[in-house]
């Protein structure tokens, strides 16, 4: 689908930060000891102001996907957001699995998470970003009912907008059966491009890779969207109580400043992408 993109610039690049804070550890992980909390806590006061400075240096506007739960917890981290001129877009409510979840608490929560944007925000929010980038049966569904102009959760592309389809049967013997569009726009996302299973010391697996390993890796996945998807766009995920500690800020900087280095890119958030995507 075309993309028309602001003239001068040939490629779209949205930096997306996901302040889980404490909430991906309790709805996620099922972790409340004070270890455990103290990360989310030193993600929110100290990472967003250090993602903040690291956006701001290359005038960089961001959209943060902010669990409800970090909006009430800590205020003045989505203040500080808001003030930087950043888009904040819905999380969920506490990291819940709700792929795990029935119709009604899946939507239930949504009421729970809209009324708090409403309240630290000011307005509801355009987009949602599933926790743990995981849909349930009813989620397409919840979205449209609520008038979400996107997701960016989904992996059925890697560098251009869709419309996602809905499954209308599933069968291991006679094939899957697509069933029709969503009306809100996906915009896709990718564990490859993401710093947190990769590089945060996680209760069921240890990542704390080399950076090294990382940042050639989303230099080369940047560097094949630029010269290969014409018009495309690419989404990073960074988390700021992963992204913000010393070692891991500087290898973000460094990418920053290669993608900043490419003729025509254009930073923008979510929204202001999605602004410019049209159907055929």
């Amino acid at each position: 689908m075309p993309l028309a993109l602001p003239d001068g610039t040939r490629f779209a690049v949205a930096i997306t930060s996901d302040l889980d804070a404490q909430a991906v550890w309790m709805g996620t992980f099922g972790a409340d000891s004070p270890s455990y909390l103290s990360r989310g806590e030193f993600g929110a006061e100290v990472g967003v102001p250090r993602v903040l400075d690291a956006l701001a240096r290359h005038a960089i506007p961001a959209t943060w996907c902010v669990p409800s739960h970090s909006l009430l917890t800590f205020p003045a981290a989505a203040d500080a957001i808001l003030q930087a001129g950043h888009e904040i877009a819905a999380h969920g409510v506490y990291h819940e699995p709700i792929h795990k979840m029935e119709r009604d608490e899946e939507r239930r929560l949504m009421d729970v998470q809209l009324a708090a944007h409403e309240r630290i925000v000011g307005h509801r929010p355009r987009g949602y970003r599933s926790p743990s980038w995981n849909f349930s049966a009813a989620t397409a569904d919840i979205l449209e009912e609520y008038g979400f102009a996107w997701d960016s959760s989904l992996m059925a592309r890697d560098f251009e907008l869709y419309r996602p389809r809905r499954m209308a049967s599933l069968s291991l013997e006679e094939g899957n059966v697509f069933g029709t569009p969503s009306a809100f726009v996906e915009v896709p996302v990718s564990w490859y491009l993401d710093d947190f299973p990769v590089l945060e010391n996680l209760p069921r697996s240890v990542g704390m890779v080399d950076t090294e390993g990382v940042l050639r890796r989303w230099i080369d996945l940047f560097d094949f969207a630029y010269e290969r998807v014409p018009n495309g766009v690419f989404t990073l995920t960074v988390h700021p109580q992963t992204i913000a500690r010393g070692h891991h800020l500087l290898m973000f900087e460094r990418f920053l400043e290669h993608v900043a280095s490419h003729d025509g890119v254009w930073f923008a958030t979510i929204s202001d992408i999605v602004d410019r995507w049209t159907d055929d």
